[in-house]
């Protein structure tokens, strides 16, 4: 039944008033983006949890008890990922700090000349102490400023420093809390919800929910496997830095061939510099390495552990990470993929319902469609019965 002017400039107004409350939604977000990091965490951590605390209260336990185990084991994981990580990685760094020296003379004696053979520029007479003081000299108000703007952002970075610790105290204390108190929470949103959308809206957020385990469960099981097996690769094959790079690309291997690419060009330049030169053995193990963890990710690891439930196209996962943290800082990248996995079960929501409406489908006649051939198709239409309303 069509509806009247009156009751479509009514519901043009209601499209118009929640279109403004979302805006001003991420409006608040935007503001508040350093100080909600703690709870978005926390928040994350309380929902992966959950399923956990579920069971043991299932089994006979009561929340408090099942809360609190869990707790234990998150924090009891932490740690032991801390003690095994901590003394490996400080290991590396002091092995970079002692490559340093050696890093400086192949990069003055071997890639500084390379690069002017191969471009004509005469980047060596750049690196003269003296041109550069002349230079500072010669620019010193803008120096001045420059330098000026390097404090203050030293100054900010120590207030960043300060407020990255208190968010990391409060991070335990607030995980704590949602983790109690999550199923009054779902609860207390399903009651804002209209009765009327309650069954889509319980719909949707089961579909949401399923992805969004999917993906973070499973993506975070597939960093740690990468991470694993370029690390024990690149050492394997004698890079004395592999471990810090393996674990680097796997961390960041959640954003599409970021990960091995990082990699691949840190680990190159490790090499290169470690075996002062072209060590063709070297470079052929880095590529069967990364090689290796390529295939795995993408024929075995990806397949069974995260699946295909998600449905984002690797050009869409880049686009979120680009521009979450473009918009809203490290909460952006952190709400990024999550934030698009339930946009993607949105829009296959919306589609669906389009598909079924009659803005799609018309008021037309049905049309059989024959397919004569690859490139061509011939359209009868079923002429409309007069007697059916």
């Amino acid at each position: 039944m069509p509806l009247t002017p009156e009751a479509e400039i009514a519901q043009f107004l209601r499209r118009l008033k929640w279109a403004a409350v979302a805006l001003g939604v991420l409006w608040v977000i935007w503001l508040l983006a350093p100080v909600l990091t703690p709870f978005v965490l926390a928040l994350l951590l309380a929902w992966l949890g959950d399923p956990l605390v579920d069971r043991i209260e299932r089994a006979g336990r009561s929340r408090n008890v099942a809360v609190t185990l869990v707790f234990v084991l998150m924090v009891l994981l932490v740690v032991l990922a801390m003690m095994i990580l901590v003394p490996m990685i400080e290991r590396q760094i002091v092995t970079l700090i002692n490559a340093l020296p050696q890093m400086r003379d192949w990069f003055i004696g071997t890639a500084v000349p390379w690069i002017e053979q191969k471009t004509g520029l005469e980047l060596m007479n750049w690196l003269d102490p003296e041109r550069l003081i002349e230079w500072i000299r010669s620019h010193w108000d803008q120096a001045g400023g420059v330098a000026k703007t390097f404090f203050g952002y030293l100054s900010r970075s120590g207030f960043a420093m300060v407020t990255w610790v208190v968010n990391l105290a409060l991070l335990p204390i607030l995980t704590f809390y949602f983790l109690r108190d999550w199923d009054k929470l779902v609860e207390r949103v399903a009651a804002v919800i209209p009765r009327k959308y309650i069954g889509t809206a319980t719909g949707l957020a089961l579909e949401s929910n399923d992805v969004l385990g999917a993906f973070i469960r499973g993506q975070f099981l597939v960093m740690i496997a990468l991470g694993v097996i370029y690390a024990a690769g690149l050492s394997l094959i004698g890079l004395k830095l592999g471990l810090l790079i393996g674990l680097i690309a796997g961390l960041i291997s959640f954003i599409p061939y970021l990960g091995a690419t990082t990699g691949v060009v840190l680990a190159v330049i490790a090499a290169l510099v470690q075996a002062q030169g072209f060590d063709l053995k070297l470079l052929i193990g880095l590529g069967v390495v990364f090689t290796v963890g390529q295939l795995m990710e993408s024929y075995v690891l990806t397949p069974r552990i995260v699946g295909d439930k998600i449905g984002l196209h690797p050009v869409a996962v880049i686009f979120a990470v680009m521009a979450g943290g473009q918009l809203f800082g490290f909460l952006g990248m952190l709400l990024a993929l999550p934030v698009a996995a339930v946009a993607n079960v949105l829009l296959r929501y919306a589609h669906a319902r389009y598909t079924e409406s009659e803005l799609y489908a018309g008021t037309r006649a049905p049309e059989i469609v024959l397919a004569s051939r690859a490139s061509e198709a011939v359209v009868i239409e079923v002429p409309k019965d007069p007697n059916q309303p």
